[in-house]
């Protein structure tokens, strides 16, 4: 059963607050803030497999923000390595 304040890839955000983040399984939960109006973004890694939850509505916000989020970065993996160097 979804829970109220949950919301998932592509609904409008109803508030601006601080959303917990839970992904499918690459990552451990976090939390962004996302602006009222605004569509939940997917991630990059794990695309709509992504649940928001509101963690705290926020209404104190500078006015003019301008930061739009519209896809979740995939953070802190280091999956590929760096190329190896060859010393002339």
């Amino acid at each position: 059963m979804r829970r109220e304040w949950t919301f998932e890839t592509g609904h409008i955000v109803p508030v601006t607050g601080i959303y917990r983040v839970v992904h499918a399984g690459h990552r451990l939960p976090h939390e962004v803030v996302i602006l009222k109006d605004e569509e939940f973004p997917r991630c990059a890694k794990c695309s709509d497999a992504v649940l928001f939850e509101l963690a705290r509505a926020v209404s104190d916000l500078p006015v003019n923000t301008t930061y739009r989020i519209y896809e979740l970065p995939v953070i802190g993996e280091s999956d590929e390595k760096s190329p190896a160097r060859s010393r002339d």
